[in-house]
């Protein structure tokens, strides 16, 4: 039996698959172009593609353990349903399922509620999942690097509410950790929930003054315009996407999405370690920008 890892080669994917390496499991990644992908050597490249039903037959096929990450697309909550209802038939007995945290609340995003569709699937039939539900991810600020060393500006207009932003690979290390667990078991084990968040929740101006101490220069925050950053995003995303994530942040600017001391706890069981925190993530990446 095996564990195939759906999104394997993204960013959380490829996170996923280097904490699996050595853990004396066999290993799938489902990927369009198996001749393509660049992928741990003791991982088995699968093609197939979730909107792709008789391929996601084949690749399901002799799986025990599934890690289901469905990607922004505009049918992503079909692939996801559809994906979930062929692990079923499969006789897959473990799931961690990727949505997103507060995605019960955001239920103007199309991303959230979609995420939150898939979730409500998982309880409605009782499938044996782990749910992980990661917060805003803190290496999407590495695209702010131009906007911080050349104009001093911190420019992703997330607001003063406040977000509890994760690490990614705190992301890939409580996948690894669930999806063995979930591997190793001689059954399916019950559902369980987890919130992947950061230690601290940060605003605008509290990351701008992060900013402002790693590099040794005043970072201003440049404001909450929703508009620039749609536009920003639809030249290099689709429109309706770019239109989706700047709901996202709205609602980051009207609501925040702070976790609570309880989430925080029970991630910091599971990782045993606390998460990763903003400045940390900070430090690092000045360090290595002043490389170059």
């Amino acid at each position: 039996m095996s564990i195939l890892i759906t999104g394997s080669t993204g960013v959380i994917g490829s996170q996923v698959l280097a904490r699996l390496q050595g853990q004396g499991v066999e290993v799938r990644a489902l990927t369009r172009s198996p001749e393509k992908a660049r992928l741990p050597v003791d991982v088995t490249a699968v093609k197939g593609d979730l909107s792709d039903i008789d391929s996601m037959r084949q690749a399901l096929a002799g799986v025990s353990t599934l890690f289901l990450l469905a990607s922004n697309a505009a049918d992503e909550l079909t692939q996801a349903l559809q994906t979930l209802n062929l692990a079923r038939e499969a006789g897959v007995k473990g799931i961690v399922y990727l949505s997103v945290f507060k995605a019960e609340e955001y239920t103007n995003v199309p991303h959230f509620t979609g995420k939150h569709a898939v979730e409500r699937m998982i309880e409605q039939y009782e499938l044996p999942a782990t749910v992980l539900r990661p917060a805003y991810f803190i290496q999407n600020d590495l695209r702010q690097k131009d906007a911080l060393l050349s104009h001093g500006v911190y420019g992703m207009p997330i607001g003063s509410k406040g977000l509890s932003m994760v690490d990614i690979g705190d992301i890939g290390e409580a996948a690894a950790r669930e999806l063995l667990r979930r591997e190793k078991a001689t059954g399916p084990l019950p559902r369980e929930t987890y919130a992947l968040v950061g230690p601290d929740a940060l605003n605008a101006d509290a990351v701008a003054a992060i900013w402002s101490e790693v590099l040794d220069r005043p970072i201003r925050y440049a404001g909450d315009d929703l508009n620039v950053l749609e536009q920003r995003m639809k030249a290099f995303s689709p429109g309706w996407l770019a239109y989706d994530l700047r709901l996202m942040i709205g609602r980051y600017q009207s609501d925040g999405a702070v976790a609570t001391p309880a989430d925080i706890e029970r991630l910091t069981t599971l990782l045993g370690r606390p998460p990763r925190s903003y400045r940390d993530f900070a430090k690092a990446a000045a360090a290595e920008w002043a490389k170059h």
